[in-house]
Order: C-alpha cells, then structure tokens, then sequence
C-alpha cells in the first residue's frame, strides 16, 4: 500500500495534467503557491517522493530528454494506478480529520514552566507575527482575485485566512486575560494544584 504524503498527493495532482520533469514540477509548486501547504524547501525531499512514486508503480518513466548543456532530464508520467491512488488519497483526507500533532498546543500545554508575564510577552510576539503572516495571505490572496483566478483554486489558501484568524483572535484574547489577571499563576498556587491532583490520584484517596 502506498503510503500517502502531501507532497505525494501534489505530485500525483500535476503528472495528471501533463508529464514534467522533477526540476519542472518544482517550479509549478511555487509558482502556484502550493509551497505555502507542501514543503519543497529541500529540493531532495522532492527527489525522495518521487523515487517512492516511481517504486510503488504510481508514476512511471515516460522518456529521459537532454536540453543542450544541460544535464538529462527524466519525464514523469503518472500510471492508472496513480490516478486511482491520487482520488483516494483525496477523498481520505477531505472526509476524516487527521489526528496531527502541531507544536503550538504540546507549547501551551506546559505553559507554566514559564512566568505568566514571560508567556505573555511570548503570546504578544506570536500574535505579531501572525498578524504579519495573515497580512501576507490577504495580499496573495487579493492578487489572485485581481488576475481573475476562479475561487476552486484559491481554496486552500481561503483555509489557511481563516485558520489564522482563528488562532489570532484566540492568541489576543488569552494576551488580554494574562494582561489583567484574569489568567495567572505563580509558584505556590501551582504546588497547591500539583498536591491537590497527587491526593485525588492517591489510591489511598478513595
């Protein structure tokens, strides 16, 4: 069974228009964008799906082509069974929420090895930033509609808005409740905390 990634599905996606080249393949994905949701930063990660691509038989060497100086490059073409596996990755990941496990909230759940005003300031710099990023997709987002880009390709980044708002508006109202008290804690309440859950785990306790 082939195993699905990402970037395996974003590869499947682009061989169904045409055969390309490993090199090619990597442009499309930023020139689209797709960077934003598939890591391509390391051009051997990309190399790396698609020698796994080529080994489960879902794509396939289509013709190996030489551009004058430069190096042979090898065609990819994706195979039935490709095609198959890229609709049923899809529908997989459209229908069942994938049980991930993002650094923010491992982050928030040890929140009190820091200092309530140290966790602020640290929020306070989060919020920044996402302010920045959100500032960013707003703009990419605005030039699209202005080359008439149809909105079913503009999807993921529409996700990617709202998800940032989200988490945004949640980041400043927990800065605003560390700013006036309303979240706090300090060494002696957390001993008292620590004690009060240790005596109800106590088998002594029941």
């Amino acid at each position: 069974m082939a195993r699905y990634s990402p970037l395996a599905l974003v590869v499947l996606a682009m061989l169904t228009e045409t055969p390309m080249h490993a090199y090619r393949i990597q442009q499309l994905v930023k020139l689209r964008g797709k960077d934003e949701i598939v890591n391509v930063r390391q051009r051997n990660s990309l190399y790396q799906t698609i020698e796994r691509l080529q080994r489960d038989a879902l794509i396939a060497v289509r013709e190996t082509e030489r551009d004058g100086a430069f190096p042979e490059r090898t065609i990819y073409e994706i195979t039935d069974a490709g095609r198959d596996t890229a609709r049923m990755w899809l529908r997989e990941q459209l229908a069942r929420p994938a049980r991930e496990f993002p650094s923010f909230p491992a982050a928030l759940s040890v929140l009190p090895l820091l200092s309530a005003d140290d966790a602020r300031r640290q929020l306070e710099a989060r919020a920044a930033a996402l302010e920045a990023e959100l500032a960013r997709l707003d703009e990419t987002h605005d030039a699209a509609l202005a080359m008439q880009i149809p909105r079913l390709f503009l999807l993921d980044g529409e996700l990617m808005r709202v998800t940032l708002g989200a988490e945004l508006d949640w980041v400043r109202s927990t800065v605003e409740h560390l700013k006036v008290g309303a979240l706090t804690w300090s060494e002696a309440w957390l001993r008292e905390v620590a004690a009060r859950f240790a005596q109800a785990d106590s088998p002594d306790s029941e």
